[in-house]
Order: structure tokens, then C-alpha cells, then sequence
């Protein structure tokens, strides 16, 4: 009789260890949805190449729960129907996250859907991380329990942006995409031009359809007959990669203030001849690590730099990644109202040695950001063009801050 009661519990015993082998096994899925093809494919693709590699680096630490973490991608073509059709395979998979970069419009789609799916699920629900779309709208109005914002939004960026313009630069072009995001950009451009440079006179201000200029030079011509001494602009992707190469080839006498001119096609677009024309507002750029004397942070881009052809800036990607293993293993549990709730307040130390902070109020990050130049001279060249960014301006996280409208609607439970 002792040995059958021995038996059983020893089979319970086996049955139990094999449950937590297969749990230790079974991987916490992220999901990544953002354009891997069509005209802003270039973007989306670098994006997923640093997160893959931010992913086995956090994976060799040990990962989340003593699981390991899968990116599953999604290519939302830059349509948020695209991205909507996205959702409902991520959440008939039960992924508990989801990742969203490129597009404010795409980003405010997915949190309207992502409250409505939650609230109508309760046992299926899933956490925004959003990488990157940055209409100041988003973590104000448009605020959500479930959105969490890791990067500093328009608002932050247009203030470091013109207060980075020369005392002499006083007539400024404004061109941006006609959506959401370019529109929360000229906005909050006039907004900080008011207050900080009332001296500058804005002499053009225009938006463009998203993704369909093929040729800036029309562009450029007016920019030139204005007489501007700036041209600010949110473009990225080929709206940003087109215009600056048509201003090169055009010779122009301007600066560029851009927010995303460092990103995949950029330096290559700006070439030589953009040496100290070109500026940039980065969350990070490759030449921080020698600029701050940093080792671990220069030898983490030299091993990048070995496998891939193209800078490391995806130092935010890496903040997010920190941020998720901290709070999945804060909340003890994958499930994505702990993980809510284990993200709020939570401030971690990044990768460059700042603090970075998770506002409760609207849940947008506080984290530093740098103001760079592209010019010769510099350890780590972008796009092997000889030319590389040069930080001229660090602003911390606390001095970014801003105030917001957010009346963040909580779950009841």
C-alpha cells in the first residue's frame, strides 16, 4: 500500500515538474506591427532587425518570469485598416503586448480599438508600447490606461528643436506630413517659436500628403525664394530622405531642423555635403558612447556595427525591452493589467546611464534626449557616408517634462 501511495506521489511530483518545464519553455510573445513593406519599409525593417538584437541580449540576461521573450512581427503597410486587422490576430493569440512605432494616425487607431477590445474582453486583453508615434495628442486627450509612450512626444521634441535654432537663423520654413503627427508638428513648432524665438518670422508653412511626393524640387524652390534661414520639419521616411537630397542637389543656403533625419536612408540622403547643416532630436546616436567616455556603451555599438550595416539608434528600443522584463517580473504574472499597473511610476536607469521615468499621469516617458548635428570629425559614421552626429545639446528628462491634459479612464477591477 506504501509503495502505491510512493508511486503516485512521485508521479504527481513528475507531472508538476513537467508543467513548470513547459511553462519555463513556453516564450512570453511581444508583438511588433509597424510598415515592413511599401514606401516606409526601410524604417519598419531597422526597427525590427534592433529589436530582434535587443531581444537576444535581454533573452541572455535571463528574460522575464525564467522565460525568454518572442517578437512575433506584423506588417501593418502604414494603413491603420492594416493595422487593425493586425490587432485581431495578436489578440486571438492572446499576446498580452503589442508594439507600434511608425504613424501617430495608426497609433491612435490602435488605442481606440485596444479600449474597446478590453473593455469588452476582460479575459483577453492586451498593452500598447508605443515605440514611436509621437503626436502630443496621444498621451493627453487621447490618453489610455492601456497606451504606454517610450518616446518623448512633439511637444518635447519641437521645444529642444527651436531652441537648438542659431540666435542669426530668424526666417524659418515649416514643412511637414499632412496627418495627424505633421500637424501636431506645426502645431507645437509655432507654439514654442512664440514663446521661445519671437524674433523669428515664420516665412512658409505647408503640409504634404503622406507618402506620395516623389519630387521635392517644387519644394525646394519656394523654400529658396522665401529666404528662409531654416526649414524645420517632422518628415521621416522618404518625405525626409526626398526633400534633403533635393535641397543638396540644390545647393540652398538653409539648415535642416529635423526630428528623423538620423533614421535608415537619411545620412545617405544628406551626403557630404550636408556637413553642419543638418540637424537631429535622438533619443541616442553611436558617438554618446565616446562623447560621455562610456565603455559598455562603445563596445555594445562596436558589436552592433559587426553584424549590421546600418547605426544603432534604437536606444529607446532597448528602454522599452528593460522596461518589460522589470515589470513582468515586478507583477509576478504576464497578465497585462498587472503589467499596467507594474509600468506606472516605474523609472529604470538605460543604457547610456540616465534615469528614465514612467509619468503615472499619462503614462509618457521622461527620459534625455540629444540635439545633433551630422559633421566630419566623428568616431561613427552613419550609412558609411564619412559623416556622423555630433551631440551639441543634452536635455534631461525632467527638463523635457510638460504638462498634460490626460483624464486617464482606469479599469474598474
Amino acid at each position: 500500500m506504501l509503495g502505491i501511495f510512493l508511486r503516485s506521489l512521485l508521479a504527481c511530483a513528475a507531472a508538476a515538474l513537467s508543467a513548470l518545464s513547459a511553462q519555463a519553455a513556453e516564450t512570453i510573445k511581444i508583438a511588433y506591427t509597424d510598415p515592413l513593406s511599401g514606401p516606409f519599409a526601410q524604417v519598419g525593417v531597422q526597427n525590427l532587425q534592433q529589436m530582434q538584437y535587443i531581444i537576444d541580449y535581454i533573452n541572455a540576461k535571463g528574460g522575464a518570469l525564467g522565460r525568454k521573450l518572442e517578437l512575433v512581427s506584423f506588417d501593418n503597410k502604414s494603413q491603420p485598416a492594416e493595422e487593425l486587422i493586425a490587432l485581431k490576430t495578436i489578440t486571438d493569440q492572446n499576446i498580452p503586448v503589442v508594439m507600434q512605432c511608425s504613424g501617430s494616425n495608426i497609433a491612435a487607431a490602435l488605442i481606440d480599438a485596444i479600449e474597446k477590445h478590453n473593455d469588452r474582453n476582460p479575459d483577453n486583453r492586451v498593452v500598447y508600447l508605443n515605440c514611436g508615434a509621437v503626436a502630443t495628442e496621444l498621451t493627453n486627450e487621447k490618453c489610455s490606461f492601456w497606451h504606454f509612450r517610450f518616446d518623448a512626444h512633439v511637444g518635447m521634441k519641437a521645444a529642444m528643436l527651436v531652441r537648438a535654432l542659431a540666435p542669426d537663423e530668424k526666417k524659418v520654413y515649416l514643412l511637414n506630413q499632412d496627418y495627424l503627427f505633421g500637424q501636431s508638428v506645426q502645431r507645437d513648432v509655432r507654439t514654442f517659436l512664440a514663446k521661445y524665438r519671437p524674433d523669428a518670422q515664420i516665412v512658409g508653412d505647408e503640409l504634404i500628403p503622406l507618402g506620395k511626393v516623389k519630387d521635392f524640387s517644387p519644394y525646394i524652390s519656394k523654400i529658396k525664394a522665401s529666404g528662409a534661414q531654416a526649414l524645420i520639419t517632422g518628415n521621416w521616411g522618404p518625405d525626409m530622405s526626398l526633400l534633403i537630397r533635393a535641397g543638396m542637389e540644390a545647393g540652398i543656403d538653409v539648415k535642416y531642423y529635423t526630428l528623423y533625419a538620423h533614421l535608415g536612408g537619411g545620412p545617405t540622403a544628406i551626403g557630404p555635403a550636408g556637413d553642419g547643416k543638418v540637424y537631429a532630436i535622438q533619443a541616442f546616436n553611436e558617438n554618446v558612447a565616446v562623447e560621455t567616455g562610456n565603455a559598455e556603451l562603445e563596445n555594445w555599438t562596436r558589436e552592433f556595427r559587426a553584424t549590421h550595416d546600418f547605426d544603432f539608434y534604437g536606444a529607446g528600443f532597448r528602454t522599452i525591452f528593460e522596461f518589460i522584463q522589470a515589470a513582468f517580473n515586478k507583477a509576478g504574472s504576464t497578465d497585462p493589467v498587472k503589467l499596467a499597473e507594474a509600468l506606472e511610476g516605474m523609472t529604470l536607469t538605460d543604457m547610456a546611464g540616465h534615469q528614465v521615468t514612467m509619468r503615472k499621469d499619462d503614462h509618457q516617458l521622461l527620459s534625455e534626449y540629444f540635439a545633433a548635428v551630422f559633421a566630419k570629425g566623428v568616431k561613427y559614421d552613419s550609412e558609411k557616408t564619412g559623416l556622423g552626429w555630433k551631440t551639441v545639446t543634452t536635455a534631461e528628462g525632467k527638463d523635457l517634462a510638460q504638462p498634460t491634459t490626460c483624464q486617464m479612464r482606469r479599469p474598474s477591477s
